[in-house]
């Protein structure tokens, strides 16, 4: 019996979007091809671990891809600043404390040289 999920007709969509085989799509996720024909075809649900992997992968706006809610891709600079938040959580505080002094300092640098386009988060 089918389940009705519009996860897997957006997965589908992407896929689609960027004109990509279902054999390549997941190979690029690390899934069988087998395994995501079933969630295109509502028969599996979609876990989180997949929503992850596809947004990493392909740059695709998570919240998008669970609700339906905004644009499918997301831009350059909040696909670098959702990595950047989700490696930051992962150091340990002292490494938070360090990461955070070298970017007071880049950001002293660039502005002192004043070149490069800023895209912030």
């Amino acid at each position: 019996m089918p389940v009705n999920d519009s996860v897997s007709e957006r997965i589908k969509e992407v896929r689609h979007v960027l004109k990509l085989s279902q054999i390549k799509f997941s190979k690029a996720i690390y899934i069988s091809n087998g395994y995501l024909a079933e969630i295109e075809l509502g028969n599996r649900r979609v876990n989180e671990r997949i929503i992850q992997l596809i947004a990493t992968t392909f740059g695709v706006n998570k919240e998008w891809l669970k609700t339906g809610q905004g644009k499918m891709f997301l831009s350059t600079s909040d696909e670098k600043c959702e990595r950047i938040a989700s490696l930051f959580k992962e150091l340990n505080p002292e490494f938070q404390d360090y990461v955070l002094s070298q970017i007071d300092q880049l950001i002293n640098l660039q502005n002192r040289s004043d070149t490069g386009k800023r895209d912030t988060c």
